[in-house]
């Protein structure tokens, strides 16, 4: 009942030692961390100190985390091809059998996704409106999937980029502005918890 039970364990140190819950590592005396970075651990420690320890406490946030993507994913279609569209393909999302694996396990792909989808509503929201913020976000949502399973996360910046340099709505320059400030973003999404860790 405890999923990958290497997780388990980082977990479990997280809900003893704040030190082990930063660094995500696999013991309260925060001597290793486990082979991640630790943002997808969070949620669930957290949850851990909330509710005491059990292989339910550790789960429930990452069903949840896959009830947000279903949401994100329906919303970001809706708002392009309408409610029976968003629907398919929330029910696709919610019933495709990796997803369904991935979202009552406790490994770092649960959070990875959720960050990446938010990025890509946000993508799609920039491309509706000439909005830094929109790209601003997007890049933070990225930055902050790195921190949960690291460069795997990075696979859709070229997609969006390419997204927005085709449809973006500003002109040309602008749009090449905007592409930097995402990878900015992203960096900055990222470097803090890497900084910190090097520091």
């Amino acid at each position: 009942g405890w999923a990958n039970t290497y997780y388990a364990a980082a977990v479990q140190a997280g809900t003893q030692s704040w030190k082990a819950f930063f660094f995500g590592s696999t013991d309260a005396a925060n001597f290793i961390t486990v082979d991640k970075t630790p943002l997808s651990l969070w949620p669930m420690a957290i949850s851990a100190r909330i509710f005491g320890l059990s292989s339910w406490s550790m789960l429930v946030p990452q069903a949840l985390m896959g009830v947000a993507t279903v949401g994100i994913l329906y919303t970001t279609v809706k708002r392009w091809f309408g409610a029976g569209a968003g629907l398919l393909a929330g029910a696709v999302c919610a019933l495709t059998p990796v997803a369904a694996m991935m979202f009552r396990f406790n490994n770092p792909d649960a959070a990875l996704t959720l960050l990446m989808t938010i990025g890509a509503y946000c993508i799609t929201r920039a491309v509706e409106k000439d909005s830094t913020r929109w790209i601003v976000l997007a890049g933070l949502s990225i930055g902050l999937a790195f921190l949960a399973k690291e460069l795997q996360a990075f696979l859709v910046l070229p997609a969006f980029g390419l997204v927005y340099l085709i449809a973006g709505p500003p002109k040309l320059g602008r749009r090449l502005w905007h592409c930097v400030l995402l990878g900015l973003a992203t960096i900055a999404g990222g470097i803090w918890w890497v900084l910190i860790v090097q520091l």
